[in-house]
């Protein structure tokens, strides 16, 4: 835990909800000042009120990280308050369950802005300050979707297996310089992400059990303070893992088609 006078900042995305806003909260936990940010100004206000609550600062930063400028207005609002970030965890994104074709093509793309674009941009304005110090812990959420092709939620597994491969790589390049990459891998976990995507309608929805979403933050953040690459959720994520190395694509495919598209359909919207 970081010793009172000498606190550092921790910046967390989607932190309104579900693993982003345990994740806050974990981090004010332990000392962090917290800088939450998000779409909803009650929401936001909300949880940097019970950041505050932990004897720690926050400073709620309202933005639309679909918004192409998000990085660089984050980055000016930080400069003009006189914070810099030591803890970056991007966690903000969503998903869409339903055939790539008969999907919203603009809905697709914001998923594509916000799961990949914004977490690339502020890892590359906030990490070259953390580079230039020679300090610094980068958290990517990435999903175990991220290790498998997913037939009816096509482009949210193609999102995150853009995090994870982006995240191990950016390790590679940062070690040594006082930064680690970790790349969080969670299976289902009880946030409102299943409802937005519709995924409760799905036989994934009925096979699994989510995991708590406040352990889940615990584990991700206990996962980048020891500077872990990757770290999956839960034994049956990391088996998960394992399996799909071994398994022929083309099966796991199929797997993945008939766990995905929805109950009565194929995976109409």
């Amino acid at each position: 835990m970081i010793q009172k006078g000498q606190r550092q900042w921790a910046l967390v995305t989607g932190a309104t909800s579900g693993i982003g806003r345990q994740l806050a909260l974990t981090l004010a936990g332990h000392g962090f000042n917290v800088v939450p940010v998000g779409r909803r100004p009650e929401a936001l206000e909300e949880v940097a009120e019970l950041i505050r609550r932990q004897g720690v600062e926050a400073l709620a930063i309202r933005q639309d990280l679909t918004d192409p400028a998000a990085a660089a207005s984050i980055a000016s609002q930080l400069a003009a308050a006189g914070i810099t970030i030591d803890f970056l965890a991007n966690d903000a994104g969503f998903g869409s369950q339903g055939a790539f074709l008969d999907a919203d093509l603009t809905r697709l793309q914001q998923m594509v802005d916000l799961n990949v674009k914004a977490v690339m941009a502020l890892t590359y304005v906030i990490g070259r300050s953390m580079r230039d110090r020679g300090q610094g812990r980068i958290l990517n959420i990435s999903s175990v979707t991220g290790l498998l092709p997913g037939p009816y939620m096509a482009v949210y597994h193609a999102t995150k297996a853009f995090v994870e491969s982006f995240s191990e790589a950016l390790a590679q390049e940062l070690a040594g310089t006082g930064v680690t990459v970790t790349s969080y891998c969670p299976g289902p976990t009880a946030t409102g992400f299943h409802d937005n995507a519709g995924i409760d309608n799905s036989r994934l929805g009925a096979l699994y059990r989510p995991a708590d979403a406040a352990a889940v933050a615990r584990q991700a953040y206990r996962a980048a303070m020891q500077g872990r690459t990757v770290r999956y959720g839960g034994a049956g994520t990391a088996l998960t893992a394992f399996g799909v190395r071994l398994a022929p694509r083309r099966l796991v495919g199929r797997i993945m088609a008939a766990v995905n598209v929805r109950r009565g359909g194929r995976g109409q919207r």
